[in-house]
């Protein structure tokens, strides 16, 4: 199966992986990045977290050439924590998140991520949950539309294209990708349409909210940086400006020194912050990335490391 990862190198390099080291891909997709990381580790051990049985079926089978040093865990990245300490693992060198979408499931027509083709609307990325885009579109509320295609799509005309939803939704449940696509049209015309494809943000907004991802990956950071061994990392490839600010300010609150401390020759250590940045500024594609992999244009990949101990020594 075709998947592309996206700053496969940089990510890897960034993580520092000892070849007996403990890691997590909280977002193993098709193993893209797994593979890679397993390769480096012969006696270490990799977790990996996956909410679709799909990618947890490939990438089973696929890892399994490489070593057996890994555990494929079915399961939100949002329950990490919980799942590592049922398998007695409290403490990691390094984790790696990459959000967004994977290319097969863009690609795979039963999954409904698409608004380039006629599909069923689905966009769940644990199938087992009963909570899909039909659902979302036929019962939440012309606000609650308005408020998630401005909040999580950044879209402008949030309210026309909530208003022609529940106009059309009162006639017939809207079920397929291009049905929807029309009733975007319709809503803020065609001039708008083609020239600024909103369509990609509706899309966006709907994905996010059916999977919950902007919450999940809020409350996961701080988990994460609980889980690293001081020295250990975590980085993490976004892939719209919502997932990039989150992560962003997260970091920067536990890399946080306060103003009355700083510029001492010895911080006290209550007053030491519990992470370094490692890059101030976000590591973005390479211009050979970039024209092999379209896709990759909107990543940035942030890193930090744990610089203080759980306790003082």
């Amino acid at each position: 199966m075709k998947h592309y990862s996206v700053l496969k190198s940089e990510a890897l390099h960034y993580l520092n992986l000892k070849p007996d080291g403990i890691y997590v891909d909280a977002t193993l997709g098709y193993a893209g990045h797994s593979s890679e990381i397993l390769k480096a580790i012969p006696l270490g051990k990799l977790y990996a977290f996956d909410s679709d049985l799909e990618a947890i079926s490939y990438s089973s089978k696929y890892l399994s050439q490489i070593g057996s040093n890994f555990e494929l865990i079915h399961s939100n990245f949002q329950n990490m924590k919980e799942e590592l300490l049922k398998r007695g693992v409290t403490k990691v060198d390094g984790i790696l998140f990459d959000l967004g979408v994977s290319s097969p499931q863009i690609d795979t027509e039963s999954r409904g991520f698409s608004f380039m083709r006629e599909e069923v609307l689905d966009m769940r990325m644990d199938q087992t949950k009963s909570f899909d885009a039909k659902v979302l579109l036929q019962t939440y509320s012309y606000e609650k539309l308005c408020e998630i295609f401005f909040r999580y799509g950044e879209e402008s005309r949030s309210k026309f294209i909530a208003k022609r939803i529940v106009e059309c939704r009162k006639k017939h449940e809207i079920t397929t990708t291009m049905e929807l696509v029309q009733i975007i049209q319709e809503a803020v015309g065609a001039n708008y349409f083609y020239k600024k494809h909103p369509e990609r943000n509706i899309f966006q907004a709907i994905r996010i909210e059916v999977n919950q991802e902007l919450a999940v990956l809020e409350s996961v950071l701080p988990d994460a940086i609980s889980m690293l061994k001081k020295g250990g990392r975590i980085a993490v490839i976004t892939f719209h400006s919502l997932e990039d600010r989150i992560t962003k300010n997260v970091f920067r609150e536990y890399a946080h020194v306060d103003d009355l401390v700083k510029g001492l020759p010895e911080i006290p250590y209550e007053y030491q912050p519990t992470i370094s940045l490692v890059t101030h500024k976000p590591i973005l594609p390479s211009k050979e990335e970039l024209e092999e992999n379209s896709r990759s244009r909107s990543a940035k990949l942030r890193v930090i490391e744990r610089i203080k101990e759980d306790e003082k020594n």
